[in-house]
């Protein structure tokens, strides 16, 4: 009897390590699909990080571009306002100089200056004989 039962306990153990070996066989297959899960994994995450980086590269490229294209057009902007900003002014001097010159304080001024004396330029009748105004000057010529 004691033989039967160490037989029994026997082939029971060789149960449990058979079924532990299965079992030991089945986890190292699937450590096995995981190990393979994750390595395809690594190499999709490298493929797509590599992209990434692709991708940050040219918005980047693209974005100095953008960057350079709106600083020239800004200069260009910024010169054509001075342009039109020295027309404005002078424009504006002129309207001013314009609108004085027309102005009462402006025609009294420019009459004072501009005209003479009224009497300097004319020629009074009394002091000329009838022969003078009838006759030609006759002048003598420098060359004899």
């Amino acid at each position: 009897m004691a033989e039967s039962i160490n037989a029994a306990i026997i082939e029971r153990l060789e149960k449990v390590v058979n079924t532990l070996q299965e079992n030991s066989m089945k986890m190292g297959q699937l450590l096995a699909v995981h190990d393979e899960k994750l390595n395809t994994q690594d190499q999709i995450d490298a493929v797509l990080f590599e992209k990434v980086e692709s991708l940050h590269r040219e918005v980047t490229r693209k974005t100095d571009e953008i960057k350079t294209g709106c600083e020239r057009d800004i200069r260009k902007v910024d010169d054509r306002l001075r342009a039109m900003e020295k027309k404005m002014w002078s424009i504006f001097g002129a309207l001013s100089i314009i609108s004085f010159v027309v102005s009462p304080v402006g025609q009294k001024l420019f009459k004072n200056v501009l005209t003479t004396d009224r009497n300097a330029g004319t020629i009074s009748m009394t002091s000329l004989s009838a022969d003078a105004i009838l006759r030609p000057a006759v002048r003598k010529s420098p060359v004899s």
